[in-house]
């Protein structure tokens, strides 16, 4: 079954646009729980563009309230600074149940690349044995849509991991386009080379109820999705409890085979 663990840094967005607390970056996980989300997701950065550290708190407890995954997201190897721990040190505080690592830079709009894992893999090895020694499952960010990245997707069990998270950025961008089928096989087969390898997968960027279901029907044995941006952006018109329970069918019938 794939489960929707909604993003809500965009919430945070706004919020830190004005100042103040509103919106309520809680209230809107919750309402996003209460609409039959499986999980919370967020990405705080070291520049507190958006989700802050106390937010990252305040999530935990309400996830541990709901009884659902929290699921954080970060740059391992982004340094501390004032306002933001780091982020093992936030795992290690706030135990998610999912901690996913991601290479973003400071100066990145958004998540745009996964690891190499060939590259990355010794530095990554013992910080995915000490995030998984907080009771974490780990999963990290890998790109999927080019023949070399599938190659070193297996390399992700190499580090330890227990996922990984195929960054569908590159599938949103050729959506509805002539390509579109030869890039979602490339996900297919990247996602078949990482079960292959021992590896759950997860997906997330771009996705949004127009392509969700084409890539859950094209991409076999999709365990998670994270999808925030789309998500919040439809909410703006239809409402963030008729948004999820939009994704929720699309998952659905995608689980059934409806095209």
């Amino acid at each position: 079954m794939t489960v929707l663990s909604v993003n809500v840094n965009k919430v945070a967005v706004l919020r830190n646009s004005r100042g103040g607390g509103e919106p309520d970056v809680v209230q809107a996980a919750r309402a996003c729980l209460d609409a039959g989300a499986h999980g919370i997701t967020v990405h705080p950065r070291p520049d507190a563009r958006h989700i802050r550290a106390d937010d990252v708190y305040a999530l935990a407890e309400l996830t541990r309230e709901y009884g659902v995954e929290f699921n954080l997201e970060g740059n391992p190897f982004a340094p501390p600074r004032p306002g933001y721990p780091g982020f093992v040190t936030l795992c290690d505080q706030v135990r998610p149940a999912q901690a996913t690592l991601v290479p973003d830079g400071d100066a990145q709009l958004t998540s745009d690349h996964g690891f190499d894992f060939v590259r990355d893999g010794e530095a990554l090895r013992p910080l995915v044995a000490e995030l998984k020694a907080f009771g974490c499952r780990v999963s990290l960010f890998a790109d999927a849509h080019t023949v070399p990245e599938q190659s070193r997707i297996e390399c992700a069990a190499e580090c330890g991991a227990d996922r990984v998270e195929l960054y569908t950025g590159p599938y949103a961008e050729a959506f509805g386009r002539a390509d579109e089928a030869a890039v979602l096989s490339r996900f297919a087969g990247a996602a078949a080379r990482a079960g292959a390898a021992g590896l759950g997968v997860n997906a997330g960027h771009d996705l949004s109820q127009a392509n969700l279901g084409r890539f859950l029907g094209g991409v076999a044995g999709v365990q998670e999705v994270s999808i925030g941006h789309a998500l919040i952006g439809e909410a703006l018109y239809a409402g963030l409890a008729a948004t999820v329970r939009g994704y929720l069918a699309i998952i659905a019938a995608a689980e059934r085979g409806d095209g």
